[in-house]
């Protein structure tokens, strides 16, 4: 198997992934099951100054969606902090790290907006051994209505200001966690660089409201007939924590910065997206809260056995890999075409894509008396629609139409302009001449 060790800002441990500040990683006992289950690190649930108590509710705390089969698309949490004692936590990690040193273990922090609290807090857990701090500039709910979590995290002057503080009164690696709900990832990464953070983690969970009780007319989870919004995690952000993750990659003022990526990963597939956009590391939540903590075994060996495949000797092969391939939409050839083809031999007569294009797209497939499913090359834009619907795997393909070869759709021969900006049609090239 591959040597999944991994570097990541200076700390070592046997594999990429972590579990992410959560519930899962709230005590002593659950981080040693999940070391001994094998993951390479934990960030131990976000603790906060010696202030007024945190206190969380005694009623349901998650929200749920489902997919069709009762799977877990994404839950909406509206827990708070830790509620344990400080002093408690700190001798915890202490006695967690005596015993695991191998594994990454790094404290998730959160406390008022001011240099003093945060001066306090890092003295007092520079003698647990942990690897680094990462800063809570990220959950959407009860502590952001205390002027902490996502109210510093959508404010890049505010995190900037404390992350200086962090790296100013603490020796440990600091890592800034940020919020997506925001209109630009790109502003906060860059003021977390700015003020010295040693990486970024992203994303955070996203504001929401998941459901209705349709007959207490209140948001779910309720406590006692009212409900609130909270953060949503889980496969349905993957999508949205990718794009993110990229932007922050490919972005020329945060390019180099390192990444963990979080945000639905539930596979090893998953986890080697984040990677390949530039995550030096993933963290894991929903997926542990899911399956438990074993699920990281499925994770390690699925990983392994793709680099393997891919004759990578180490995890940082993998990172940034995709990078170079994201690009804006004004960069992408318009002279590339595809068309869709059915394979009649794996067809089940379903009739999904001819409904779909029918009804929806370009009325670009033809069903014949005897439900036979074709393609009509000269109306196919190739949008994939029809791919996308089909119930079975690899029955419905895209066609490259090589250059030369004239387009049905056009009666245009298919030129090899590299991409829009070099193409006649566009009006910046034309001015550029």
């Amino acid at each position: 198997m591959a040597d999944l060790t991994t570097t990541f800002i200076g700390i070592k441990s046997p594999n990429p992934f972590w579990l992410a500040s959560a519930p899962p990683t709230d005590k002593e006992y659950n981080v040693r099951r999940a070391f001994q289950a094998g993951w390479g690190g934990v960030v131990w649930k976000t603790l906060g100054s010696e202030g007024p108590p945190v206190v969380n509710v005694n009623g349901p705390r998650y929200g749920v969606i489902h997919g069709a089969d009762r799977r877990v698309l994404g839950i909406n949490n509206i827990e708070l902090i830790t509620d344990r004692p400080l002093e408690v936590n700190l001798r915890e990690i202490k006695s967690v790290k005596r015993d695991w040193p191998d594994r990454a273990l790094i404290i998730s922090l959160m406390v008022p907006c001011d240099e003093e609290s945060w001066k306090d807090i890092l003295a007092r857990i520079e003698d647990t051994g942990a690897d680094g701090v990462e800063l809570n500039f990220g959950c959407p709910h009860g502590m952001a209505e205390r002027g902490m979590g996502s109210a510093v995290g959508q404010v890049p002057e505010y995190i900037e200001m404390v992350t200086r503080w962090v790296k100013t009164h603490s020796r440990m690696p600091c890592i800034v966690k940020l919020t997506p709900n925001i209109s630009d990832i790109r502003k906060p990464a860059e003021a977390a660089k700015r003020g010295g953070a040693d990486a970024v983690s992203l994303i955070n969970t996203i504001n929401s409201i998941t459901s209705v009780n349709l007959d207490d007319f209140a948001p779910e989870p309720m406590i006692d007939g009212k409900g609130t919004h909270g953060g949503y995690c889980g496969p349905a952000v993957k999508p949205i924590a990718l794009n993110m993750v990229a932007e922050i990659a490919r972005s020329a003022e945060t390019r180099g910065l390192p990444i963990s990526g979080i945000g639905g990963v539930t596979t090893w597939r998953d986890a080697a997206e984040f990677m390949a956009l530039g995550a030096g590391n993933v963290q894991v939540c929903t997926a542990a809260m899911t399956y438990g903590f074993k699920i990281v075994q499925e994770m390690i060996s699925g990983l392994s056995d793709y680099m393997d495949r891919k004759g990578f000797t180490s995890t940082a092969e993998l990172v940034g890999r995709a990078v170079p391939n994201v690009t804006d939409w004004q960069f992408l050839n318009l002279n590339y075409i595809t068309k869709a083809q059915i394979d009649q031999d794996l067809c089940i007569s379903c009739g999904r894509c001819y409904a779909a294009c029918e009804d929806t797209s370009h009325q670009a497939i033809a069903m014949s008396p005897g439900r036979v499913f074709t393609v009509k090359d000269e109306e196919c834009v190739a949008c994939n629609l029809c791919l996308d619907v089909c119930p079975v795997e690899n029955c419905i393909t895209m066609r490259e139409l090589p250059q030369g070869e004239v387009d049905p759709r056009t009666g245009k021969v298919v030129s090899g302009y590299a991409n829009w900006t070099s193409h006649p049609n566009n009006p910046m090239a034309r001015a550029a001449e």
